[in-house]
């Protein structure tokens, strides 16, 4: 845990955050365990997540920071 950010879609969130602590999952999160859950949103489909994951991967850290604190960006 380095206080960076990975932002990333799954269908199985419970699975994944299990996969990125055991150091399985993606390369980023390997030698930044344990990595710690601080916002979740849902999507109707696939391409919704992905659209909004890359949404998220290009805000600054400090919109990241709003959205982990009130679930909005600035």
């Amino acid at each position: 845990a380095d206080g960076t950010f990975y932002t990333g879609i799954t269908n199985d969130m419970d699975k994944r955050l299990a996969a990125h602590n055991a150091g399985t999952a993606a390369k980023y999160t390997r030698s930044r365990a344990p990595v710690a859950l601080v916002f979740v949103e849902s999507c109707v489909d696939r391409s919704c997540a992905s659209r909004r994951e890359m949404e998220i991967k290009r805000l600054p850290r400090a919109a990241k920071l709003e959205l982990v604190a009130h679930g909005r960006t600035p």
